[in-house]
């Protein structure tokens, strides 16, 4: 009987995500690239340092290559995933999205010609998902994933994230948006991260508040009363953003926040106010990712099927979930969430003798919601 070879010892996996990257390991005395994943990099001028190094076991995900190194860096043991002709997106796309990125030009432009416009239209125009769109939109969805984990790694790392989840329909100057905006402006402040679905109504209320809990309080009050201009995105998006904009425009710097959208609901846009967009094309997995990511608990204002939804996923991760992973769930709302849409008994009778049972509240304002969330 044959031996089983032994297998040597898996490469480090190593991200090289600029030119800068590259040659900074190159100039440290790398000669060999096994575990390299290099993304989206113009390495045409790198021809030569290339023939020089060892490629194989890296990996290029749409980078830009002279003529034939391609060839050469296939035969020489490395994994090339051509750039896709196209598309309207960066499959292999390195760094999470933000507002004004995904609706560049909407001053100048209708909405319909940004690029979070044109990527939604081309979802639309896919049909039945062949290989070529199913493979590009699952690879930028792996991607987004890395970035995102990253970012909770990176520059968001040590805090908690409280994830706020509410209907689309909340018009701008109405009590629910405003009450959404003062709530997340108090779980910031608290120190937390803000998280919600990256879209528009209670969503960007929420965003709007953490990303102004950087100012005092006078100045989201004045924010509120200027975005309820244009109080819903209905027939206009780019009036919607446009407004926005003009917030933005007169508050830079405000503090981190993440949205996290999808293009499944892409006739719901993205909100300006997260300063960091992770987009996924499936919704399963943006559902699954917001959840998973919100170690804080998660606030339910009140809402509709999606945030019922969001609601029950929640609660089946943390009726099966460890001790040390049950988060708080805390439903806002009493006469919403026991009247209009009574989830809130079927959530105690499910929660009767588990241990997420001491997690769920119920609650009617935003202090009684910051104080649930401990």
């Amino acid at each position: 009987m044959n031996a089983i070879p032994a297998l040597g010892p898996t490469p480090r996996t190593l991200e090289v995500e600029s030119l800068g990257d590259f040659d900074a390991l190159v100039a440290g005395g790398a000669s060999e690239m096994a575990g390299w994943h290099l993304q989206s990099l113009d390495l045409t001028e790198r021809s030569t340092v290339l023939k020089a190094l060892d490629p194989s076991g890296a990996m290029f995900l749409g980078c830009h290559l002279q003529e034939g190194m391609e060839q050469s860096l296939r035969a020489r043991g490395a994994l090339v995933f051509p750039i896709l002709p196209g598309l309207p997106f960066n499959p292999y796309r390195p760094a999470l999205y933000t507002g004004p990125e995904l609706y560049e030009g909407v001053t100048a432009r209708p909405y319909e010609a940004t690029p979070d416009a044109l990527i939604y239209a081309w979802t639309k125009s896919q049909g039945p998902a062949g290989i070529e769109s199913a493979i590009s939109a699952a690879l930028h969805d792996h991607h987004i994933g890395e970035a995102l984990q990253e970012a909770l790694t990176g520059p968001f790392a040590g805090r908690k994230i409280v994830g706020i989840m509410g209907g689309h329909t909340a018009r701008r100057g109405g009590a629910a948006y405003d009450d959404a905006a003062r709530l997340a402006r108090g779980i910031a402040a608290a120190g937390h991260l803000v998280a919600t679905g990256g879209g528009p109504g209670a969503m960007e209320a929420a965003n709007l508040g953490a990303y102004l809990s950087a100012f005092d309080e006078g100045e989201l009050e004045a924010a509120l009363r200027e975005i309820a201009i244009v109080p819903v995105f209905r027939p206009s998006v780019s009036a919607w953003a446009r407004a926005a904009l003009a917030v933005l425009g007169k508050r830079p710097g405000g503090t981190w926040n993440l949205g996290v959208p999808t293009w499944f609901y892409g006739h719901e846009p993205p909100n300006m106010f997260a300063t960091h967009i992770a987009k996924y094309f499936a919704n399963s997995v943006r559902e699954a990712v917001l959840l998973q990511k919100c170690t804080g608990g998660v606030v339910f204002l009140p809402g509709a099927a999606g945030t019922v939804q969001e609601v029950f996923q929640d609660a089946c991760e943390n009726y099966y979930g460890a001790a040390e992973t049950i988060t708080p769930m805390v439903l806002v709302g009493v006469k919403h969430w026991t009247e209009d849409l009574p989830a809130w008994p079927l959530l105690r009778s499910l929660a009767e003798g588990r241990g997420m049972a001491e997690s769920l509240h119920l609650v009617d304002s935003a202090e009684e919601a910051i104080a649930a969330l401990g």
